[in-house]
């Protein structure tokens, strides 16, 4: 459909998107080093523009502190939207983790001789047109901005209100740097605003390919429930850690007080803390390094009975199946790994969870056991990131099962299509009394170097 064919009120978001498919046409066949070339510009251009990135954000971070103030905006939705020079810098890095990355497209990864003559690849290409709508995050943009570019595809940005300031900076900036490529155009990364933008853009199912919507649960129930766009995200981050009997004690404190202390803001950051009943002892230490990092803990009653003269609030049943973004997480001592699985399990959101044991067959149960798209055995689920995984970046988490899962680096962004070649064959020939019969061997040989354009 095209933008003239819409109503006003989305028309100019439509325009948007057109421009942005065609945008991604050229992206699909563009060559890889353009593409690498493209993300190196926009990683210096951050650094070139990086007073009136810092200026504009300041002045969104401002106008947020005041929200806060007045309750209409969480502190964990703060501390997301705040840049620094040191940050920038971090994004920037990002940006150009990814350009280094391995091209994604034009991968084989399947090689069938159907017949003599007549071969069968499947081969990777990009999705098309992504919308990304997120809340506050800065390097939200940029992450999805590198690996849209990356792996061919062009992307539409949603960024919210409180975040708009700077969201205009970095764009500019990232415009200015694909300024005048003849592969790589600057339709290729669109900003849209406002919330008409975003009913515009889930209504534009012939256009937009993938939506990726990155911030609060109300956020990403609403968009799942407003487009027949396929949707990629999580909404929640209720991630555990939980300490086995076999546990190393000052690994599982330095393990959860990192996994809570380092970004509590983080969808990565833990939530609920469980531990075996013979790993007890860890309880105190891990009271002790939590309340000295001013986290606050909601205990159940058998955490409470160990250390009765402990600031610790009484656990509710909420308290299990929420996540908190903040200084404050969930403690709960429990009976065997069998229990531990089955809380992670049923109050978990399915994103990341950890085990702490020396005891391999206990890990090995731990991470068959629990549904989530990370699993993890002594490590912080900080870890769970698309840079500390390699992927360069990411779009975001995604906890469902179908396409991608956990971080989605340049993979989630491609898809595949079937390639025959063939020297004039016929179904004909395949069919009925005396039917060629087809050879369907498969083949090893490595895929071909796309042709430079």
């Amino acid at each position: 459909m095209t933008a003239a064919a819409l109503p006003r009120a989305t028309a100019r978001v439509a325009e948007v998107a057109e421009h942005a498919r065609s945008a991604a046409r050229r992206l699909a066949a563009a060559p890889d080093a353009a593409r690498q070339d493209a993300l190196h510009r926009i990683a210096d251009a951050l650094a070139t523009d990086v007073d009136a990135i810092l200026a504009a954000n300041a002045r969104d971070v401002a106008e947020a502190r005041t929200a806060v103030e007045r309750g209409a905006m969480s502190v964990a939705l703060l501390h997301r939207l705040v840049l620094d020079a040191e940050k920038l810098a971090d994004m920037a890095a990002q940006v150009r983790a990814v350009a280094v990355l391995d091209d994604p497209l034009g991968r084989v990864l399947r090689d069938t001789l159907l017949d003599d003559g007549l071969a069968l690849r499947q081969v990777t290409c990009p999705i098309g047109v992504v919308a990304a709508v997120f809340e506050a995050r800065p390097d939200a943009m940029t992450q999805i901005a590198a690996l849209a570019l990356r792996s061919g595809n062009a992307a539409i940005l949603k960024p919210g209100r409180e975040a708009a300031r700077t969201a205009r900076a970095l764009h500019a900036a990232i415009a200015h740097a694909l300024a005048g490529d003849a592969h790589v155009p600057a339709d290729a990364i669109a900003l849209v605003e406002g919330r008409d933008a975003v009913d515009a853009l889930l209504g534009l199912t012939d256009l937009v390919d993938l939506v990726v919507p990155r911030g609060s649960k109300a956020l990403v129930r609403s968009i799942q429930a407003r487009t027949r766009i396929p949707v990629l995200g999580h909404a929640d981050g209720i991630c555990h850690v939980y300490v086995d009997a076999a546990a190393d004690g000052a690994m599982a404190v330095d393990v959860v007080v990192d996994a809570k202390v380092q970004y509590p803001a983080a969808c990565n950051a833990v939530e609920v803390v469980l531990v075996h009943r013979d790993a007890a002892h860890v309880v105190a230490p891990l009271v002790d390094r939590l309340l000295a990092a001013d986290v606050s803990i909601a205990a159940c009653d058998r955490v409470r009975a160990l250390l009765p003269d402990a600031p610790l609030d009484a656990a509710t049943d909420a308290d299990w199946r929420t996540e908190f973004g903040d200084l404050r997480l969930a403690l709960r001592i429990v009976d065997d790994l069998a229990d531990a699985i089955a809380l992670v399990n049923a109050n978990g959101s399915h994103h990341t969870d950890a085990i702490v044991t020396d005891d391999e067959r206990a890990a090995a149960a731990f991470l068959a056991g629990v549904d989530s798209a990370s699993v993890m055995h002594n490590a912080s689920t900080r870890f769970a990131d698309g840079f500390r995984y390699g992927l360069g970046a990411e779009v975001g988490i995604s906890t469902g099962k179908l396409h991608a899962r956990g971080p989605v680096g340049l993979e989630g962004l491609t898809t595949y299509r079937w390639v025959l070649r063939g020297r004039g064959q016929i179904v004909a020939d395949y069919v009925g009394a005396g039917a060629r019969p087809f050879r369907h061997a498969l083949r090893s040989s490595p895929p071909p170097t796309r042709p430079a354009r």
